[in-house]
């Protein structure tokens, strides 16, 4: 008997510290799954992102989403290689651990190591206020990525270097992605990066445009303020906040 409870103890033990708990809906696929052709450049896997670090719960660099939204992305990138250019994502589901890391990086004002490059005219202080940082993300949700897109053939891309000598994310000489010019970086935190800022003129508009009408004919909605975010309608988990790590063992 003593030997029983002991075993039972034992399960006890794994189930309640195991990342059960942490494990995707069976609603969730890697994007690769479902469209290989799709790029991407998981960028909170790597330290070339605002914190300058990898971020928690980024375990690999995987595109993770509900399989409704690797769906509708499967139609815009159809329509983006018949047009000469593919997709490429930046960020996926996001963990709210993830979110969580943000949020403690953006209260820790001393640490500006990535300023030049992120938010070059935006005050650290300012960062909540002004909406940059949130202690909620659509991302966890599953159904909200964050991407560009590529003129095919794509071009070499180097990669970044930690610590080499960071560049204004709204420069024309900023770090030198292959995607199309959408007149700023990813995640640059300027109002230049609203999807319809008047100042965003010819190329780079066009640009910002052709992405927006793809992904708004196959379902999605942009978020005014980044011209990058996108939002599947009708999402299937719209008010749950999921903690799993960014994995191929969460799926």
């Amino acid at each position: 008997m003593n030997a029983v409870r002991a075993m039972i103890t034992v399960l006890l033990s794994v189930v309640l510290t195991s990342p059960a708990v942490a494990h995707a809906s069976p609603g969730f696929v890697a994007l690769k799954d479902v469209d290989p052709t799709i790029r991407s450049d998981m960028r909170y896997y790597t330290a070339h992102n605002f914190v300058g670090s990898r971020i928690d719960g980024y375990e690999a660099p995987l595109c993770i989403v509900t399989r409704p939204t690797a769906l509708a992305l499967r139609k815009v990138q159809r329509e983006m290689l018949r047009q000469g250019y593919t997709l490429k994502v930046y960020d996926c589901y996001r963990p709210q651990r993830a979110v969580d890391h943000f949020v403690r990086w953006a209260k820790d004002l001393a640490d500006q190591r990535m300023k030049p490059e992120f938010y070059p005219r935006v005050d650290k202080t300012r960062l909540f206020e002004d909406g940059y940082i949130a202690e909620k993300s659509g991302h966890s949700r599953g159904s909200t990525i964050d991407l560009t897109i590529v003129k095919l053939p794509p071009r070499y891309q180097r990669p970044y270097v930690p610590g080499e000598r960071l560049v204004d994310c709204a420069a024309p000489d900023r770090f030198p992605d292959n995607t199309v010019d959408m007149a700023t970086g990813y995640d640059c935190f300027d109002t230049l990066s609203h999807t319809d800022d008047p100042r965003v003129v010819g190329k780079a508009r066009e640009n910002r445009q052709l992405l927006k009408d793809a992904m708004v004919r196959n379902g999605f909605r942009n978020l005014p303020e980044e011209w990058w975010h996108f939002t599947l309608n009708g999402e299937p988990y719209p008010d749950t906040y999921f903690d799993f790590p960014v994995s191929r063992r969460s799926l």
